[in-house]
C-alpha cells in the first residue's frame, strides 16, 4: 500500500463527491452575505462592522490509534487546533468553540483525558468552549469520534483571502509538530500491513507517542504577524499537503527550500516505500502553516514565530502561473 487512495482516501474522488454535494446546496437567506467562497479555510459572514468566521473539522482516524493504545490526553488539542488554525487563515481571531464527541461506551478515563486535552487546547488557542454534543452510538461506531466548530471575528476590510498575493511575495513556512491530524488512514493501514506495533521505538521514542503528538496551534503567531506585518495569504497545510497553497489564489507557488521533514515522515516513507509526490500531497512534511508576505516582511514573521517557539524560514516565493512547484524534488501540483 503506497498511496492514500489505496488506503481508501482518494483526493480526486472526494473532490467529485463534494462538487455533487455542493451543487445541491443552493438556498441562501435573504440579505445574507458571504465574503469567502465555500471551500476556503473558513467562511466569513457579514455581521455589522465585522465578519464572523466559522468552520468545522475533526481529529479523524487518529482517534483510532488513541483508542487502540488507550491514550486520549492529546486528542482534544487536535480537535481545537484543526479548527482554530483554519479560522486564522482568513485573518480572524477565534474566540469560541463547540465540540462534537461520539462514543460507544462510558469509559471514564477517556472522558477525563479528552476533557483535559480540550481544556488545554482552548487555553493554547485563547478560545472558550461554549458548548457541544456528546452522542452515545454503540450501534453506529466501534470507537470514538471527536470534531468541533470554531467561531472567530475580523473587522470588515481586514480579512485575508489571498486576493492580495502577488508575484514576488515570499512564502514563510512555520514548522509542524509532526503528523498533526492528517493521513492517518494510510499510516494505520501501512503499519498493519507491515506488522509494526505502536509500541515499537523510533529513535528512542515509542511510535504511538510520535503518532499522537498533538497538532500545533498557530493562533498567537499568525495573529501577531497580521498585526505587525502585511500578510497577503495564509495556508494551513493539512490534508492535501502542499496542494493547500492553491486554495489561496491563482498563482504559482514555488517551494525552493522546503522545511526538513520530521523523522516520522521519513519512517513512513521508508517503511511504506512511498514516493515523494504522494508524501507531499498527503502529509504536511514538516510545514504546518504558510504565510505569504512581501519579502520585506519575511524576517519579521520569522522572528515572531521563533519568539513563540516555532521554527520558521522562507521556503519559497510566488510567480505568475498556477499550482505548486518544488523544482529540486521535481514535483508539481496543478490544483487542490
Amino acid at each position: 500500500m503506497k498511496t492514500y487512495a489505496e488506503a481508501g482516501v482518494d483526493i480526486d474522488k472526494k473532490g467529485i463527491f463534494l462538487d455533487i454535494l455542493l451543487r445541491e446546496i443552493k438556498y441562501k437567506k435573504k440579505g445574507f452575505r458571504m465574503a469567502t467562497p465555500i471551500g476556503h479555510y473558513s467562511s466569513l459572514i457579514k455581521f455589522g462592522d465585522y465578519y464572523i468566521a466559522i468552520n468545522t473539522d475533526g481529529v479523524g482516524t487518529k482517534m483510532l490509534i488513541a483508542d487502540d493504545v488507550g491514550k486520549w490526553d492529546t486528542v482534544g488539542i487536535d480537535a481545537i487546533a484543526m479548527n482554530v488554525n483554519d479560522t486564522v487563515c482568513v485573518g480572524a481571531e477565534p474566540f469560541a468553540f463547540v465540540d462534537y464527541l461520539i462514543i460507544r461506551d462510558y469509559n471514564t478515563k477517556k472522558a477525563r483525558e479528552i476533557g483535559k486535552s480540550l481544556n488545554q487546547g482552548a487555553m493554547d488557542a485563547g478560545v472558550t468552549i461554549v458548548g457541544g454534543e456528546t452522542a452515545v452510538m454503540p450501534d453506529m461506531v466501534n470507537g470514538t469520534d471527536l470534531s468541533g466548530t470554531s467561531i472567530g471575528y475580523v473587522e470588515i476590510g481586514k480579512e485575508i483571502t489571498g486576493r492580495k498575493i502577488r508575484k514576488g511575495d515570499v512564502i514563510v513556512g512555520l514548522e509542524s509538530s509532526g503528523l498533526h491530524s492528517n493521513g492517518f488512514t494510510l499510516v494505520r493501514k501501512l503499519l498493519k500491513e507491515k506488522n509494526i506495533d505502536y509500541s515499537e521505538k523510533i529513535g528512542g521514542t515509542k511510535l504511538y507517542n510520535l503518532l499522537l503528538k498533538p497538532t500545533r496551534i498557530y493562533v498567537s503567531t499568525v495573529l501577531e504577524s497580521i498585526r505587525n506585518t502585511d500578510v497577503h495569504g495564509i495556508a494551513h497545510i493539512t490534508g492535501g499537503g502542499l496542494r493547500n497553497l492553491t486554495r489561496l489564489s491563482r498563482n504559482l507557488f514555488v517551494i525552493t527550500d522546503p522545511i526538513k521533514p520530521h523523522r516520522i515522515f521519513n519512517f513512513i516513507m521508508e517503511v511504506g516505500d512511498i514516493d515523494l509526490r504522494e508524501m507531499y500531497q498527503t502529509f504536511n512534511m514538516g510545514m504546518g502553516m504558510a504565510l505569504i508576505v512581501p519579502e520585506d516582511y519575511s524576517k519579521d514573521v520569522i522572528g515572531i514565530s521563533i519568539k513563540n517557539g516555532i521554527g520558521a524560514k522562507v521556503v519559497g516565493h510566488v510567480e505568475n502561473g498556477k499550482g505548486v512547484s518544488v523544482p529540486q524534488l521535481n514535483l508539481f501540483y496543478e490544483h487542490y
